[in-house]
């Protein structure tokens, strides 16, 4: 079974912003050479937590997927990247995951592998997290755009969401939304039963998307901090290390 990261970084300064902007395009060889790194991608992020069309010059992430959480730990602690990323950030936060149901596809790849039998879970973390990830239509762009408020104004909402950011590798085309739950039957009655369920099943009937794809995980474990404070502190509480968890 592999697993995912997601690592979010926070660049303070205008500098710091450019810098950033820029390895959108640089940093792609270079990440490719990490070593042991298997499906990845670098990703922006949208203004009021991602789910506005206006970029977030401020936040930018990387997705991966590694052999194991121990190499996951030490590429993103070590490899020249993610240090380099890490140099010119505030602050950082990773994210560990396993995948425990993917459908659909990315950049035309199956990129999270489920593990087929369930005895196999390891990981006891009450936290649940989804990522959805969609190419838009060029064309219907702007219908899809008009629904995001009425779905960032529910999603505000949930007293189960403890984490949401909204993230893609093109502006208002490529579209990632990434959210943590502490349950899984709330995540699952915002997904399918309320204004959100309805809005995707009006952009599937409709043809609105190139590619979707839809992955469930368990939540492994989360290192470094975010907005100076630590949202999935439960997980760490029981860890000493000398750096600050979330």
């Amino acid at each position: 079974m592999t697993v995912t990261s997601i690592t979010l970084f926070r660049f303070p300064t205008f500098g710091a912003k450019l810098w950033a902007f820029s390895q959108m395009l640089f940093a792609r060889g270079p990440l490719a050479q990490t070593p042991d790194i298997g499906f990845h991608k670098l990703l922006g992020s949208g203004s009021r937590d991602g789910f506005y069309p206006f970029p977030n010059f401020s936040v930018y992430g990387i997705l991966a997927v590694w052999p194991s959480i121990e190499c996951a730990r030490e590429q993103i602690a070590h490899s020249d990247v993610y240090c380099r990323y890490r140099a010119h950030a505030s602050e950082d936060t990773s994210i560990y995951m396993t995948t425990s149901n993917c459908r659909g596809e990315w950049s035309g790849q199956t990129p999270f592998g489920v593990s087929a039998d369930p005895s196999t879970k390891t990981v006891q973390s009450p936290y649940v997290a989804v990522l959805t990830r969609a190419t838009v239509k060029a064309q219907h762009a702007p219908a899809f755009w008009r629904l995001v408020p009425g779905i960032s104004e529910e999603i505000a909402k949930q007293s189960h969401l403890v984490f949401k950011i909204g993230v893609g590798e093109v502006p208002w085309l490529h579209q990632v939304t990434f959210t943590i739950w502490d349950d899984t039957k709330a995540m699952e009655d915002f997904a399918f039963k309320s204004f959100h369920g309805k809005a995707i099943s009006e952009v599937r009937k409709g043809g609105w998307f190139k590619e979707e794809l839809f992955a469930r995980f368990d939540v492994a474990d989360v290192d470094g901090i975010w907005e100076g404070g630590a949202p999935l502190r439960s997980l760490t509480s029981d860890r000493q290390s000398d750096q600050v968890q979330v």
